[in-house]
């Protein structure tokens, strides 16, 4: 015969939630669009940040893991990449019109960071627990970025430093050692930064010594290739076309 739990029910009780919790329903309120007030032909200056660059990047790595407990078995590597530094260092300029400004044109491209990886593995025990172990692998290095590699050139402000000196008051054969007048101009620069897009990696792990099966290894040997993906950017500013708009909300007025 064929058991049956709730046969014994009424309809009521088999139509009761379990684990009932509180809710409301909602209302649907009014919605409507809300005019727009338009003064075309302006012209604003924006400052805002602009990309100079978009770079994928090739690091190579290698670097030996201590294990303890020793392994005998990799079951799974995660990993992620982190910068901590993204530097534009400037080497070659066209100067902008008559100013002390220049648009650079060639530059190297400094980046440093590290690969965090988690690796799980199992030990000699038959029924053990896996077994995690985090690292940081840091990696570094430069890149060549030409005037074709800039989406938008960075712009840098050269300071400048005058010394005028003067003839001895009694003397005018000899100049003063006390006196000189000096003329500074300091430019302060929006600094490029970087930022982080994405990346891939390709790795072999292995033991640098041959072992027999359940045979246990320590430290794990790893080799990776990571491609890395990044935008350069500088906040300048620009004037640009546009179209200003203002809400037009109803005051109750009209």
């Amino acid at each position: 015969m064929k058991n049956c739990n709730s046969c014994n029910k009424t309809p009521q009780q088999q139509n009761e939630v379990l684990c009932p919790v509180p809710s409301t329903q909602q209302i649907p309120v009014a919605d409507h669009s809300i005019p727009l007030c338009e003064t075309p032909n302006q012209h604003p200056t924006f400052k805002v940040p602009v990309v100079l660059a978009e770079r994928s990047l090739q690091i190579v790595v290698e670097a030996n893991i201590p294990l303890d407990p020793k392994a005998t078995e990799i079951k799974r590597v995660t990993k992620n990449a982190f910068l901590k530094q993204v530097k534009l260092i400037p080497v070659r300029f066209d100067q902008i019109d008559d100013t002390d400004f220049f648009e650079v044109k060639k530059a190297k491209l400094f980046v440093s960071g590290f690969i965090r990886k988690n690796i799980e593995y199992s030990s000699h025990d038959c029924q053990g627990v896996l077994h995690d172990r985090i690292v940081e692998v840091p990696f570094s290095g430069f890149a060549e970025l030409d005037s074709g590699d800039f989406l938008t050139r960075p712009i840098i402000g050269i300071s400048d430093s005058e010394k005028a000196y003067f003839l001895n008051d009694t003397n005018g054969e000899v100049p003063r050692l006390d006196k000189y007048f000096f003329q500074n101009s300091v430019k302060y620069n929006e600094q490029p930064y970087g930022e982080l897009l994405g990346a891939n990696f390709y790795e072999i792990d292995f033991s640098p010594v041959t072992v027999e099966p359940e045979g246990e290894f320590s430290p794990l040997r790893e080799k990776i290739v990571m491609d890395i993906f990044l935008k350069v950017l500088q906040v300048q500013q620009f004037k640009v076309h546009a179209t200003r708009i203002i809400p037009n909300m109803d005051n109750g007025l009209g």
